[in-house]
Order: C-alpha cells, then structure tokens, then sequence
C-alpha cells in the first residue's frame, strides 16, 4: 500500500450519511465508500433516492445499505444505529448532511417554518451526534464525526435568515462536542461549504443573486458537489486527521476570504 493510500484509506471503517441520499449527501456516501468503508445511506423519505446511491456504490465493488433515518427522530435513528452494527457491528465515521432551506422574508416566516428548518439542520444533527456518539463511546474505538455546516453560519446572508442560525447552531455544536469527547478519541469536525446549488436552494439562486455570490467568490464559480470528497475523506480519516477536532472547514472557493 502506498503512503497516501495508507494516510486516507477507510478500509475496515463503517460510515453513516444521515441525508445521504441527498445531492452532497450522496456524493459523500459515495467518497467514503471509494475510500474503502461500508456506507450506509440514511434517508427520511426518498428511498429511491437512497436505493440509487446503494447501487451505485455497489456496482463500483463497495458495499452500502440503505437506512430508514428521519434524522428529527431519535427513535428512528437508534433503530438504523441498531441496524448497521447488526450488519457491520460498529460505526466509526457518522456524516450529517441533512438540510432544508427557506428564502421567506423575516416578518413573513411562520413559526411552522421557523420549527421545521431549525428541527432538520440543528436539532437533527444534536440528535445523530447523541445517538451516534454515545454508540461511538460504548464501542471504545474512537470514532470522527462530520457535520455539515454552511458560510451562512458566520457571514449574514440575504434570504436564508433561518437557515444561517441553524448553521451557526451547528458550528457552536461541533466545537462543544469536540471538547467534551476528544477523551474518548472521537474527533468532530465540520465542512463548511460555499454555494453549492442543490434542490433545497436552488430556487433562491436567480441570476442576479448569481452574479453577486460570483463576485464576492474569487474563484467565481460555484461549487461542485464532487468537490467536497477530499475535506471529507480527509476527516474521517484517523491517520491523516488524527489530531483535528473541533474545527470548521471552508470548502468554499475563496467565498470567506472576501471583504471588499
């Protein structure tokens, strides 16, 4: 085995997307399987979606099973906790990339949205990280957590006004539970990308909103969702990112490091 082979190979590692049949979320399911682990494909609703992910994971030569995980469930998700260690016996790798979006002006959002966008992008993540991470302690073989948060998250964004507090959530959560479980050899990070057109805002993106996110983005371009592998490969491996935690990672095209 090469050096690099070594450094980032995930053979032997079991890994979960919570939202992995998703855009980015299956485009990590099928980098981490790539990289050599077992991925299961959690989703809430789309199974077709997950099943398609599945295929093609296993038609590369890997091995993945799709998960029933309303990531707003805590029932839910100790029951595909449950399912892939009856399956595979451990979890190592947790990936929480669910999402939903809103462009609602503040004085027009309705408290049922409020709760809906902050249940999916934060109290989703606090529950897998619980649920996960308490799987990960009792198994005693550390493990690495992935959040997934957004450049909304510390930079006021127009029309995502929910949706940037829940990622703020997230980063405030990621660097919480990296503190307090470094003792246990779980290392939780983030990947805090850039624009990264999706169904869920892809209907905010009009051109002039477009021109302006390619103006303040030196690469001027959005994001591929192929491009979030390697800083997602990168920490889920315990060779190559065996003392990073707590950090949050900008996969963005330069997007934060723009002022004027």
């Amino acid at each position: 085995m090469s050096y690099l082979s070594e450094l980032f190979s995930l053979d032997g590692k079991v890994a979960f997307v919570v939202g992995g049949s998703g855009v980015l979320g299956g485009e990590m399911s099928i980098a981490l399987a790539k990289a050599g682990a077992k991925v299961a494909v959690g989703y809430s609703r789309n199974a077709a979606s997950a099943d398609e992910k599945v295929k093609a994971i296993q038609s590369a030569g890997g091995e993945a099973m799709a998960v029933k995980s309303d990531s707003t469930s805590k029932q839910e998700l100790q029951s595909a906790l449950d399912a892939v260690v009856t399956r595979w016996g451990k979890v190592d790798i947790l990936v929480n990339a669910p999402g939903v979006n809103s462009p609602t002006p503040v004085l027009d959002i309705a408290e049922e949205e409020w709760t809906r966008i902050i249940d999916t992008n934060l109290k989703g993540m606090f529950l897998a990280c619980q649920v996960f991470g308490k799987g990960m302690i009792e198994q005693k073989s550390g493990g690495s957590i992935i959040n997934i948060s957004s450049v909304s998250s510390n930079i006021p964004l127009s029309r995502v006004f929910t949706y940037s507090i829940s990622k703020a959530g997230v980063n405030n959560m990621t660097k919480f539970l990296a503190r307090e479980w470094a003792q246990h050899g779980i290392r939780v990070n983030a990947i805090m990308p850039g624009f990264f057109p999706a169904e869920q805002n892809r209907k905010i993106l009009t051109e002039e909103r477009r021109n302006n996110i390619f103006r303040h983005t030196p690469m001027s371009r959005y994001g591929e969702s192929h491009e979030l592998a390697g800083a997602l490969v990168w920490l889920a491996s315990e060779k190559a990112a065996s003392f990073v935690t707590g950090t949050i990672i900008p996969v963005d095209g330069g997007f934060t490091a723009m002022t004027i």
